[in-house]
């Protein structure tokens, strides 16, 4: 591909954004990820994290050394200028609420050729400070597509321009569900699975924020910093 065509695309898109947006990111947001070395290198995926802030996004993409292609809400995608600059990170519009086909349909494209594709299982941000319920949706694209999820825990609870507290983000290992049919009780049983293991990583990552973000975590997991390396 010529790099002006290249310049185009999604992975153009990253290479320019990461010179700058996890920067920004950590200035307003001091934080640290954890458990980088857990992310899959190569192969499709679908990194499933809980949904707390407007930071999260680019906290969870910058603490990882992959291309991920988020699942956003189609009200923002709609949003001049804006819209058009998540599009170029290969962001791409789900319409809530509404059995969104085209939107599953490109998710499982992008898992199925090798890609990461990202996405909040609660669906919506969460109010309470806690992880809310996990709903099977992106869930179904692992399942269908035969790739591993990929675990994320949040803590940016409460963040804000204003209030710009420590985060933290920590990556578990991939998880299979090929054990687990491919109706609504295995997709029900997978939202239960993988929600757990959410839980447990946003403890993790409470614990994080809290003790100022050392070195590393009681699991093991390791820090990092921003854009990580291959």
């Amino acid at each position: 591909m010529k790099p002006l065509a290249r310049l185009k695309t999604a992975e153009g898109g990253w290479a320019i954004g990461r010179l700058f947006v996890p920067r920004i990111a950590v200035l307003l947001a001091p934080a640290a990820g954890y458990g980088v070395e857990r992310i899959p290198l190569e192969g499709g995926g679908v990194v499933a994290a809980n949904h707390f802030s407007g930071i999260d996004h680019p906290l969870i993409g910058g603490f990882c050394p992959r291309i991920i292609y988020f699942l956003a809400k189609a009200e923002l995608m709609a949003v001049p200028v804006v819209g058009a600059a998540l599009g170029w990170l290969g962001v791409f519009g789900v319409r809530r609420g509404e059995g969104d086909r085209d939107a599953l349909r490109r998710a499982r494209e992008l898992a199925r050729d090798g890609n990461l594709v990202g996405v909040h299982l609660e669906g919506t941000r969460q109010r309470f400070g806690h992880p809310g319920v996990m709903q099977p949706g992106g869930l179904m694209i692992a399942m269908q597509e035969g790739v591993p999820v990929i675990p994320c825990g949040l803590d940016t609870f409460g963040w804000s321009p204003l209030n710009r507290r420590k985060c933290a983000v920590v990556w578990g290992e991939p998880m299979r569900l090929d054990d687990l049919p491919r109706n609504r009780k295995g997709y029900a049983q997978a939202a239960e699975r993988v929600g757990a293991e959410i839980v447990r990583l946003w403890r993790l990552a409470v614990e994080a924020s809290a003790a100022g973000l050392p070195p590393a975590l009681p699991d093991g997991s390791r820090r990092s910093g921003i854009n990580p390396k291959p």
